[in-house]
């Protein structure tokens, strides 16, 4: 069964033609501009849309569909995810990886310690944070994603190995 990326989220609708406003939750939101269509994600359901024209507004992507020419339509999509089949995605360089495929990870240490399992990833101005927790009712451990920290990344293990920078504890 074929697998989705998220790239985006419907805010909301742009001007009374049907343009939906997109917060991109991709890290290159031009990417838009090389698909032919998506497909949008709400209530359980999924349709896919034919992209007629793609233009930006501050930090959103407007998207105009063939499918939607109303604003009172493209109204009902509000809220909805924005996906790709995997087989667009954007390739990765080395040592990257897509941000889905870390969550649930368990972290360990270079000295085999068990630190828990990545359970989120904040994405910052400089680089992403991962999330660490053994229990749902402890504090979580802030590791940042860099070469210092992540030191192997065994996705097929399920294993990140990190090293604690002094005062990450």
């Amino acid at each position: 069964m074929e697998q989705y990326f998220e790239i985006g989220k419907i805010t909301g609708t742009h001007g009374i033609k049907g343009t939906m406003r997109v917060f991109p939750t991709t890290q290159d939101p031009t990417r838009f501009e090389r698909l032919k269509e998506i497909i949008v994600e709400i209530r359980g359901k999924r349709e896919t849309f034919e992209i007629q024209k793609v233009a930006y507004h501050k930090q959103f992507v407007l998207l105009t569909v063939k499918e939607i020419t109303d604003i009172n339509v493209a109204e009902l999509y509000k809220n909805g995810t924005i996906l790709i089949p995997d087989s667009l995605a954007l390739p990765l360089e080395e040592d990257e990886y897509y941000t889905r495929d870390l969550y649930g990870l368990r972290v360990i240490t270079e000295d085999g310690e068990e630190l828990g399992e990545l359970t989120k990833v904040y994405v910052t101005g400089a680089n992403d944070v991962y999330a660490v927790q053994k229990n749902p009712d402890e504090k979580e451990l802030l590791i940042p994603a860099i070469k210092d920290c992540i030191k192997k990344v065994d996705l097929e293990a399920g294993v990140m190995t990190v090293a604690l920078l002094e005062g990450l504890r």
